[in-house]
């Protein structure tokens, strides 16, 4: 197993599981018998999905995949049912307790639920662990499932694919060669490396704090993408500025109506960065490094905050960050549980959140025959973050998930409505 890898079931913990979860909303009722039959011959050429973990008899040993002698796709499929009338409350509960509940550990390690009853239609959740892959993987296995019409058109048979980046202790050094081009780009990885170690911590707000068993999950409707274009024409953004700009100024409203000082306050997300070429990123394993993002919330003006964030990411763009990180998630990979999670505490102390934005299809996609509505996931906080954040686009929308803990942010349905909020406020500033 590669080291990176490795480090994702390190990271593992009852307060805090090592789980993608993705969510599908078809328009209609799915056909349980087609969805398990096509979940079956799709992901059979990603080896990883029948495979679990063997890990090692003795400290010395290392974690690896073995091939399930007696897999069965119907001990990762289920299908379950809302209570009646089955509407969107209904739906973010069950989501929640999913979330919060670990996967089985002596089977590979992904489950699939088909959830009817919702009003509008079945809806498909899946929670892959992240040593399975990264984010921009399990999209494309995702979207392996799926078809550009309602009738399924046959594939070719794609040679299985395991780990993308080593399968040794050593893997990741293949990746670094990037940084021994340039003598200047290694002086510039050191110097990062030591500004993540002296970042002060993150100022105390109600994001962070003692994680507890119990996630909850919210998620926007669609906003047009051309929105989104728009505004950040108007004030020379691009469309990931203006998306966590709002995102920003979304948490910066929460705060506010819970009676928290937001007044030149800024807070940082840790947010994944793709390191694979994109004709690889059908294979799986993790090969992203991790940037840390200063969200200013404590700028109240959504023109300025949106040009501070520009300028901050900006500057990310150039830097060897996110590769420097990967590196270190590597070494930590092959380190004793016990130090890898005494590093992860270190550096989860200088964050509030995880941000992620993928971009999906532009266009609408098929699943077992049913029209798929909406598409979204959520990615685990690593480094006992309580806040997740998800941003994707598809077929020209975008939506908003995010993810807490419990104990923490109770209703994150109230960011993602302080999101809608903030945007609305954003395009008026713009005038369009």
């Amino acid at each position: 197993m590669a080291s990176v890898d490795a480090a994702w079931l390190g990271m593992e913990d009852p307060t805090n599981l090592m789980m993608v979860t993705g969510l599908l909303a078809l328009d209609g009722k799915a056909d349980p018998k087609r969805l398990h039959t096509l979940l079956d011959k799709r992901l059979a050429p990603f080896g990883r999905f029948h495979q679990r973990v063997v890990r090692p008899r003795t400290r010395a040993g290392m974690l690896h995949w073995q091939d399930e002698a007696s897999f069965d796709i119907e001990n990762h499929v289920t299908h379950v049912a809302l209570p009646a009338p089955g509407g969107d409350k209904a739906l973010r509960h069950m989501v929640s307790e999913l979330m919060s509940t670990p996967l089985d550990t002596t089977k590979p390690l992904w489950h699939v639920h088909l959830i009817d009853g919702h009003e509008r239609g079945s809806v498909v959740l899946a929670r892959i662990h992240h040593a399975i892959a990264d984010g921009i993987a399990l999209v494309q296995v995702m979207l392996s499932l799926t078809d550009s019409t309602p009738a399924a058109a046959p594939r070719p048979r794609r040679k299985p694919s395991g780990n993308s980046n080593g399968a040794g202790p050593l893997g990741w050094i293949s990746g670094a060669v990037r940084l021994l081009d340039n003598p200047g780009r290694i002086a510039e990885g050191a110097y990062r490396l030591g500004r993540l170690v002296v970042l002060p911590p993150d100022p105390p707000t109600a994001f962070k704090g003692a994680l507890g068993r119990r996630k909850r999950a919210a998620w926007s409707n669609p906003v047009p993408l051309d929105d989104f274009k728009t505004v950040g024409k108007a004030f020379g953004a691009t469309v990931n500025d203006v998306l966590v700009a709002t995102a920003t100024g979304a948490l910066r409203r929460y705060l506010e109506k819970r009676g928290e000082p937001t007044s030149g306050v800024a807070i940082r997300a840790s947010v994944p960065v793709n390191l694979r070429r994109l004709d690889e990123a059908h294979k799986l394993g993790n090969a992203f490094g991790l940037v840390f993002l200063t969200l200013p919330i404590g700028i109240a003006d959504p023109v300025k905050r949106l040009r501070a964030v520009k300028k901050e990411m900006d500057e990310l763009k150039r830097s060897p960050e996110a590769l420097v990180a990967f590196a270190v998630l590597n070494v930590m990979g092959l380190t004793p549980v016990e130090v890898e999670k005494a590093g992860l505490r270190f550096f989860g102390s200088k964050a509030t959140a995880v941000l992620t934005n993928v971009p999906g299809p532009r266009e609408p996609l098929y699943l077992a025959g049913r029209k798929i509505d909406q598409v979204m996931f959520w990615v685990p906080q690593s480094g006992r973050l309580g806040l997740g954040i998800s941003i994707l686009s598809y077929a020209g929308g975008v939506m908003l998930g995010v993810a807490t803990d419990e104990g923490l942010v109770a209703d994150p349905e109230r960011i993602v409505a302080e999101f809608e909020r903030e945007f609305k406020a954003l395009r008026q500033k713009a005038r369009v």
